[in-house]
């Protein structure tokens, strides 16, 4: 038997296994199916168990006027491991020169429905290219984000928002106090300020706020959320910021032009 028909038998080998665990898993799921409402009672109990874990559910990016909130990646497993019945993954499938290609893929064995997501993320900065360990950064929050949107299309969008809905509940409801409120609102200015660098001036205009007294509870959530984003790999600060400090390096481009223009007309 020649090399390359070897590595034929093999391959052909591993297909049947493959084939055989899968008619296994397929047929279990079968003989046992998800209880839906058991489902949704368990997530709701681990999302709300502590307020991280309450806090990681769900990220936030801004938008113009109105931020963009949904599940996060941590819900997405909470998620997939209490439906059950259910094989999801995600893997990097191909690395260009300006991208990364992340495919997630999830399947309800149950219900025979599969859906698969590819995810693009640029590996080019201001810098130039990234570098490798960036690129396998960059990967794995493409793997995150991939595997994360082709679950939540397996997962009924009902148990999703239940468990959302709770987990902000848990987030802000001491928040009604207006003292917790104040020491909160100042610790996530203060959380941004120091890890991301990103001023006080700079969160208000995330949050289209002019005055610090006008961030309340939801906006603290929205905060909460922009964090998550930045921690999971979902944005960068370079591309948080980039709507409000692109514009104030074009404001500040523009007066040293003109300054400088002046300069030279001066006699």
């Amino acid at each position: 038997m020649t090399e390359i028909q070897q590595l034929d038998v093999e391959v052909l080998h591993q297909n049947l296994v493959e084939k055989t665990n899968v008619d296994i898993q397929v047929a279990t799921a079968k003989r046992y199916p998800r209880n839906v409402a058991r489902v949704r009672d368990s997530v709701v109990a681990l999302v709300t168990m502590d307020k991280d874990t309450a806090q990681s559910c769900s990220y936030a990016l801004p938008r113009g006027d109105k931020p963009i909130t949904g599940p996060s990646v941590h819900l997405a497993r909470i998620l997939a491991q209490q439906y059950g019945n259910i094989r999801a993954e995600a893997k990097v499938v191909e690395i260009t020169d300006k991208q990364v290609v992340s495919r997630g893929t999830a399947w309800d064995l149950e219900n025979n429905y599969a859906v698969a997501y590819e995810v693009r993320r640029s590996i080019v900065g201001k810098y130039g290219r990234y570098s490798d360990d960036m690129i396998t950064v960059t990967g794995n929050a493409a793997n995150a984000i991939a595997y994360r949107n082709a679950v939540l299309s397996i997962i009924p969008k009902g148990i999703t928002e239940v468990a959302l809905k709770e987990a902000q509940k848990l987030i802000t409801g001491d928040l009604a106090d207006d003292k917790a409120l104040v020491e909160r609102r100042k610790k996530a200015i203060n959380y941004f300020n120091s890890s991301f660098d990103i001023t006080e001036k700079e969160v208000l205009q995330l949050l289209g706020k002019q005055k610090v007294d006008q961030i309340k509870a939801k906006d603290i959530a929205t905060l909460l959320g922009i964090q998550q984003s930045l921690v999971d790999g979902d944005t960068t600060v370079d591309d948080l910021m980039s709507p409000i400090r692109g514009v104030k390096e074009k404001i500040e481009t523009k007066k040293k032009s003109m300054k400088n223009k002046k300069t030279i007309d001066l006699p």
